[in-house]
């Protein structure tokens, strides 16, 4: 009887002791040179998105300096079912601006940080605290091989398992 108590206690007290050390973000991120569209090469997908064909999230600098965000994309297949979402984005950190709060419904606002943008704004990764979703997204719908296995080394870097990223199809005319 006190094995099927202590085991569990046990249990959850050494996961509460895993933890990672802080996610590092982008020193600093150029909101203006951020917005715009960024197609969804890979992720670790939220269950929203599992499945999800050409998938892009665009960006837009509102008045306020919230950031409008779309995202899109085809489900199951790129003639499946297009889906749109409309979320706010919050920056958190205006020192960095590389911290956000991602808002698809009042009250919550999901943890979002550009973890890496590129000198030349055309690759980024978004990731999380918790290190479970994470996005590899560029400005062109492909990126070379060489390209993503060292954003996948990023992302590793940083304590994801990279095993679980998968990539979106993206096919375009």
């Amino acid at each position: 009887m006190l094995k099927r108590i202590l085991l569990p206690v046990v249990a959850l007290t050494l996961s509460a002791c895993t933890s990672y050390p802080p996610i590092q973000t982008a020193s600093h991120v150029d909101l203006h040179r951020f917005m715009g569209k960024w197609y969804v090469i890979a992720s670790i997908p939220t269950s929203l998105e599992k499945g999800a064909h050409n998938a892009v999230e665009s960006y837009r600098l509102k008045p306020d300096g919230t950031i409008a965000t779309t995202f899109s994309f085809r489900d199951g297949s790129f003639d499946g079912k297009k889906k749109v979402y409309h979320p706010t984005g919050y920056i958190e950190d205006k020192t960095s601006n590389a911290v956000w709060g991602m808002q698809f419904f009042w009250p919550i606002k999901a943890d979002y940080r550009i973890v890496y943008v590129n000198a030349g704004y055309s690759e980024t990764i978004i990731g999380r605290l918790k290190r479970d979703y994470v996005w590899i997204m560029a400005r062109t719908p492909t990126i070379s091989d060489d390209r993503y296995r060292k954003l996948l080394q990023i992302i590793q870097d940083q304590g994801y398992d990279v095993s679980k990223v998968i990539k979106v199809p993206q096919h375009w005319e």
